[in-house]
Order: C-alpha cells, then sequence, then structure tokens
C-alpha cells in the first residue's frame, strides 16, 4: 500500500463514520415524531371515550275504550265506541361527556308535537373521592324512587300518576349538591341530595321564589342474591297565586279566601317514602317495589296537576288556586322468569288528589268542587321480552277505576277508559 492511499484509509473511515450518523439520526427522530404521535393518539382517544352518544326509540299500537286517554294521537273521535292509535311515544338523543371532575349532558326528546330538552347540565365533582358532585342546569329531581328510574328500563309504559301530577316532565330547573361517604368507608351506601330548583318544570323560571327538595337514600346488597333500597323525601315550594283570592277546603266544600293582593304564593308540600328489595333465585330475579307521597298541592279548579309554564297566568277566577290534601302510592311486582328473556308485572297505583272529601261529597251545590277532586286507581298488567340488551317488547294492560259521584256528569258509574299499549323499544 503506498503513502497517499494510506494518508486516505483515516479520511475514508472518518467519513463513512460521518454518513452512518447521519443515516441514523433521521431514524431517532423519526421514532421520537412516532412516539410523540401515539402519545397524542391514545389523549385524543381517551377524550372521545369520555364522550357518549346514546338514543332511544319507542313506537307503540294503542286500544282504548270510549273514555280512555290514550298517549298518542288524537282523542277519540266517537265517543260511545273503543279507538285505537298508532305512533311514535318518544324518541330521544343524549350526549354525554364526563371526566374525572366534571360532566355534562344534553337530551332532546321527539315527540309528536315537537321537540323537547330534556336533560340541559353540567356537574363538578370533588377531586379527592369523586363521590359528592354538583349539579347545575335542567335535571331530574332528587325525588323518591319512580320519578329518577329512566324510560329504557321503566317496567310500565308510563310513570305512576301520582308522578305525573306532582312532577311533570319529572326535571326541574336548578342546582343540586350529591354528597356519598368515600367508598371505604362503612357509610358510603348512603346518598344525600339537596337542590334548590325554579319549580316550574322544564320551562323557564317566572319567579323569584326557589323551590327546597332533600332526599336520603341507601341502597346495599347482601351476598349476591339479595339487594335492597330505602329513602325519604322532602318537598317544598310555592305556587303563584294571580288573583286577590284563593280557595280553602273547610268542611266539604270549599271557601273563598280574599286577600285583596295579587301576586301571593301559596305552600306547596311534600312528603315522601320508598323502599325497594330483590332476590335472585331459581325462578329468576323477583323486585318488589313501593312508594308514598302525601301533602298540600295547589291546584286550579280543572287541575291537581303541578304548574308548568312559561308565564305566569293572567288574573282570573279559572286561573285561582285551590288547597288541597292530597296522597298517592305505587306498588310493583317485577318477575324475570328464570334465565328467560321474558319478564311479567304488576302495579298497582292510587292518586287521591284530595282526601278531605270521598264520593257524593264531591259536586254538591256552592260546594266548589268538580272532578278534578276524585280519586284514580289504575291496574296494571304487563308482559315485556327482551331479546338483546337493545329490543324490549311490552305488552301492558291498564284497568283504571275511578271515585264516583252521582253528582257530577260521567262520574256516576265507572268510566270506560281502560287501555292496551303494545310497545316496540329499541336503543342504542
Amino acid at each position: 500500500m503506498n503513502i497517499k492511499r494510506l494518508c486516505l484509509l483515516p479520511i475514508t473511515m472518518l467519513l463513512s463514520f460521518s454518513l452512518t450518523a447521519q443515516d441514523i439520526e433521521p431514524l431517532e427522530t423519526r421514532l421520537d415524531t412516532l412516539e410523540n404521535n401515539v402519545i397524542s393518539l391514545d389523549k385524543a382517544l381517551k377524550r372521545l371515550s369520555a364522550f357518549r352518544i346514546s338514543g332511544l326509540l319507542q313506537g307503540e299500537l294503542q286500544h282504548g275504550q270510549p273514555d280512555a286517554s290514550l298517549r298518542i294521537g288524537a282523542p277519540n273521535e266517537s265517543s260511545d265506541k273503543s279507538f285505537n292509535r298508532f305512533g311514535m311515544r318518544r324518541a330521544r338523543l343524549t350526549f354525554a361527556y364526563s371526566e374525572k371532575i366534571a360532566f355534562t349532558s344534553i337530551q332532546l326528546e321527539f315527540i309528536e308535537s315537537g321537540i323537547e330538552t330534556r336533560n340541559l347540565l353540567f356537574g363538578l365533582r370533588d377531586p379527592w373521592t369523586y363521590r359528592n358532585d354538583f349539579t347545575a342546569g335542567i335535571f331530574i329531581i332528587p325525588f323518591g324512587h319512580e320519578a329518577g328510574i329512566s324510560n329504557p328500563i321503566l317496567e310500565s309504559p308510563e310513570r305512576s300518576t301520582m308522578i305525573q301530577s306532582l312532577f311533570p316532565g319529572e326535571r326541574d330547573l336548578g342546582g343540586m349538591f350529591t354528597l356519598r361517604a368515600p367508598e371505604n368507608h362503612s357509610l358510603n351506601f348512603i346518598t344525600m341530595n339537596f337542590a334548590i330548583t325554579a319549580g316550574n318544570g322544564m320551562n323557564r323560571e317566572t319567579d323569584n321564589q326557589r323551590n327546597f327538595i332533600a332526599r336520603l337514600r341507601a341502597q346495599k346488597s347482601i351476598g349476591t342474591d339479595i339487594s335492597w333500597i330505602a329513602g325519604v323525601s322532602y318537598y317544598s315550594g310555592k305556587v303563584h297565586n294571580p288573583t286577590g283570592h284563593f280557595y280553602e277546603l273547610s268542611g266539604t266544600s270549599f271557601n273563598k279566601v280574599v286577600n285583596n293582593a295579587t301576586g301571593t304564593y301559596m305552600k306547596r308540600e311534600y312528603f315522601g317514602l320508598n323502599a325497594e328489595f330483590k332476590l335472585n333465585s331459581s325462578v329468576g330475579e323477583t323486585t318488589l317495589r313501593g312508594e308514598t307521597i302525601w301533602g298540600t298541592q295547589p291546584g286550579t279548579a280543572s287541575s291537581s296537576r303541578s304548574h308548568s309554564y312559561n308565564r305566569l297566568p293572567e288574573n282570573i277566577d279559572a286561573n285561582a288556586l285551590y288547597k288541597r290534601p292530597f296522597t298517592g302510592y305505587s306498588l310493583f311486582f317485577i318477575q324475570r322468569i328464570s334465565e328467560s328473556p321474558f319478564s311479567t308485572v304488576v302495579k298497582y297505583d292510587s292518586y287521591d288528589p284530595n282526601t278531605g272529601l270521598a264520593g257524593n261529597q264531591i259536586g254538591a251545590e256552592d260546594s266548589m268542587t268538580s272532578a278534578t277532586d276524585l280519586w284514580r286507581n289504575v291496574l296494571g298488567l304487563g308482559l315485556s321480552y327482551e331479546p338483546t340488551a337493545q329490543i324490549r317488547l311490552l305488552g301492558y294492560y291498564e284497568i283504571i277505576s275511578n271515585e264516583k259521584s252521582s253528582l257530577i256528569e260521567g262520574y256516576s258509574t265507572d268510566r270506560k277508559d281502560n287501555a292496551f299499549t303494545l310497545r316496540v323499544q329499541y336503543r342504542f
């Protein structure tokens, strides 16, 4: 080897090492970039998994006796004949997002009369136990049990008469605290709710009054086959009276009380108790559930339903408030048939809007009473078939009875208002 080649050898080796290093460096850069992209993608997937879209569709065929009030379609066109209706009872679309300390939910409901906002809320959880939270917006009221059962899993087509009367829509506008002990605490099975609401259902607020709701709820399992729930609830609110007078029950009639002041308020107060017991056995899951509510309900001459309006009512006598003592209850027996997709349900609910009067005391001359003061009982018998978690077929027959008064037209005998519902439900 000559001296020239000997001198070029280290230079060649140095250049070769330099080129090799240049080839390696872009590869490392690409690996770093790929790692960063994977980390970014993982973060994006975690955020995406916190976002959820769910939906519900309920189609129905209903058949009713001549006096029945079906929940779909127009009223009976022939008052002396049975009738049937086919339609969509409801369709819902829910958008929800939840992270460790924050959550939000928007739920839209599509019904025959249009689109309604059901849930419109956001909330914050405590960053230590993640078991205590504050919710604000339009949310399900924390009272009792049945009002809070989600429609897709409700065993009957509709809620009990007392729930529909006292809590139309089962929701209200306001703020709510939910308090629970840490999971490792001996009282971790107890939940407390406190809410301040507008008291106007899902409609906008119309006055400067606030309603207070409190609920204490316990839920526990005994082994793998037994579980129970028990709760007590309280509701205190006020209802706007647009007139300068109201009606108060005295003896067997309502007396007109003149206060010469418009825009006053009448107290709305409820007390509630509820309990549930579940047992898994060789015959399937058996559920027993009961709930009762009693108190004072301000209503009008024509309705005992809770007020839910977009604007304050006019100052006319038809809108004057009637102070009524009420009581209501519901009882459920649900039996899943062994491991099959079939379940049976027996439900009995009762609502008496005026416990101070009975029978022919209602409708008497100068008593200021009407059909609004009559009780209503419903016995429901149902069979459901759930071949998958998304599909449910429900057949449900309601035997409806009412309080009778020979002094009120149409109520001297039991009304012919029984109804049958065949529902197809799909959720995703």
